[in-house]
């Protein structure tokens, strides 16, 4: 099986299953017991904390722990939103975001929010201009993704952050599921976003696994409450193996992100040569956007009966998002970036990953090109 759909979730590295085998065995107590056991299990969290803050370039203070990048996104929302309601209520996203953001929103605008849902270009981009137009005097949350993870495209984070620091108070707020390990993402003063997500099981950790980190002390509104841990800010005991094998994730990442970007950027080069050969075949991700992720689409021909003849020959790819490849409706940002219609129902996702090889490169390309050639051939 080759598999492709890394953007849906990865495999986890041999090395961070290990360690969480490792840790549960030898760090079991809980990390807010006072005994020696559970001073020895907060030490080895700490260490992690300490870990992740250096690659992302904060304080350990300034990371939280939580189950993933879902709950990582909805405790920044609602935590700014709600901390920061004396500023205002309104709020600016992408018509393109992850579903736990949009749906974030959608519960925010039923409590009275204001919610500016910036457009984006046909390669998925959203335009300074328009952020500049939309910050208002009461906005006091700017919630953008890094890498959209149905077509890869990138946004300007810097140009953003300068904007939205330089004419508001809004924090800036940047969904980094999809780009931590790939592209670089990190705290870098009034020129980097304010908080950022990250989910483990993207970069080859364990589901369950995710950070909200903060480049300062924050000051948001909790919506775990119990025992106080992590800040005070998501209360329940806290998860020592889990925590510790994402801080491992990360580093392994971080330390190989330009050796791996180096290969996707070749391998994503060598597949759409092969895709534009053919015809009746639309590359819809761009040069621009993240190299890992190659989305394309045959006309008039279903994703559904692609993916399954694809996985038929042994090659594992998914329509454009896993979150909602069950139901039957255009994704929202085919719809945003007005994708031609005779594509819309075919888009397919191939994604790569840090266990990618050069041979399974060569062997999906071969794949691709004799199923879509049958295919095509069938429907004349």
């Amino acid at each position: 099986m080759i598999y492709f759909d890394n953007s849906a979730t990865t495999k986890p590295f041999h090395d961070v299953l290990q360690a969480f085998v490792k840790i549960n065995e030898q760090y079991y107590a809980n990390p807010a017991s006072i005994h020696e056991a559970g001073v020895e299990a907060n030490a080895l969290l700490s260490r992690a904390r300490e870990q992740v803050a250096t690659i992302l370039r904060t304080e350990p203070a300034h990371t939280i722990f939580t189950s993933g990048g879902t709950e990582s996104n909805n405790l920044a929302i609602f935590g700014l939103a709600k901390s920061n309601e004396h500023i205002g209520k309104h709020i600016i996203t992408t018509a393109i975001e992850h579903p736990s953001v949009l749906e974030a929103m959608k519960v925010l605008e039923e409590q009275g929010y204001s919610i500016t849902y910036l457009p984006v270009n046909a390669s998925g981009e959203v335009t300074t201009t328009s952020i500049q137009q939309a910050l208002r005097k009461d906005t006091v949350l700017v919630s953008i993704m890094h890498v959209n993870n149905e077509i890869g495209a990138v946004q300007p984070l810097a140009e953003i952050a300068k904007i939205v620091h330089e004419q508001s108070r809004a924090h800036f707020h940047v969904d980094a599921v999809q780009s931590f390990g790939k592209l670089p993402i990190y705290f870098n003063g009034e020129a980097g976003p304010d908080c950022i997500t990250i989910s483990g099981h993207k970069i080859h950790g364990l589901k369950g696994t995710g950070l909200l980190a903060f480049r300062k002390r924050p000051l948001i509104t909790p919506h775990i409450v119990g025992g106080g841990q992590e800040f005070g800010i998501r209360s329940g005991t806290v998860a020592v193996a889990q925590n510790v094998v994402l801080a491992k994730a990360m580093r392994l990442a971080f330390d190989e992100q330009e050796i791996h970007f180096a290969k996707y950027v070749k391998w994503r080069h060598q597949l759409v040569a092969m895709l534009l050969e053919l015809p009746d075949v639309k590359v819809v991700s761009t040069k621009q956007g993240a190299p890992h992720i190659i989305t394309f689409a045959v006309k008039e021909l279903r994703g559904e009966i692609l993916i399954n003849a694809l996985q038929g020959k042994g090659l594992i790819v998914s329509t454009s998002s896993a979150c909602s490849s069950k139901q039957q409706q255009t994704s929202h940002v085919l719809e945003a970036i007005k994708l031609d219609p005779r594509y819309k129902k075919g888009v397919v996702r191939m994604s790569l990953g840090a266990l990618t090889t050069d041979q399974e490169v060569t062997e999906a390309a071969r794949i691709l090109r004799t199923v879509i050639t049958q295919l095509k051939g069938a429907s004349l």
